[in-house]
């Protein structure tokens, strides 16, 4: 059970994220963050870089790509103790991450959103947060993942209690959870796109 020492933090729903943040630094976590979520926690005195600082590849296309990036991905999909894995990650000057904090912004808020486009809807959906979620859940036996904010206190209150480390059975928990999101995720797009129309152009 390893202590947590990095993580990307990439919220919609703020709620809680100042508080658990400060603790991640009192552990001394490195924090990688985007956008709104880096400005919140950056004026909040908490230090944070960019993903783009991370990867060291500014985002690019109007924001589409941002943390789709291997340096990321190996970072979390590594396994830990699988000796050609820890090789790899050497050799590419790349590190373990070992949370990932997302939520993503609910569907059915932008899709009920008065006058809102398909163009506009299908520009909102959200690859890399749900790409992260992913990422991150699929290798829950040394990477936590937490896809809401009132799963906060369950993790401070974890990680005061062994060190900065989270247990086994809630990292498992934990990563069901995330796999249930990104499955409504994407129930609620497909559901949307088999009701409306969309003019190929």
């Amino acid at each position: 059970m390893g202590k947590i020492r990095r993580a990307i933090i990439s919220c919609h729903d703020k709620t809680g994220l100042v508080e658990f943040a400060k603790l991640l630094r009192d552990f001394e976590v490195e924090i990688i963050s985007t956008a709104g979520t880096l400005k919140v926690l950056q004026d909040s005195g908490i230090a944070a870089i960019s993903i783009a600082d991370y990867t060291g590849t500014p985002e690019m296309m109007d924001g589409r790509v941002k943390s789709l990036h291997v340096k990321v991905h190996a970072g979390l999909l590594g396994i830990r103790d699988n000796k050609l894995h820890c090789e790899q990650l050497q050799a590419a000057s790349f590190e373990w991450i070992d949370l990932v904090v997302v939520n993503l912004r609910p569907a059915e808020a932008l899709f009920n959103s008065p006058g809102v486009t398909v163009e506009e809807v299908i520009e909102q959906i959200d690859i890399g947060g749900a790409t992260l979620i992913r990422s991150a859940a699929k290798n829950f036996r040394y990477v936590t993942v937490a896809v809401k904010p009132e799963r906060y206190s369950l993790l401070m209150h974890e990680m005061l209690a062994h060190d900065g480390a989270v247990t086994f059975p809630t990292r498992y928990r934990l990563a069901q959870e995330a796999f249930e999101c990104t499955a409504h995720y994407d129930k609620v797009i497909a559901d949307y796109l088999s009701r409306v129309p969309v003019v190929e152009k």
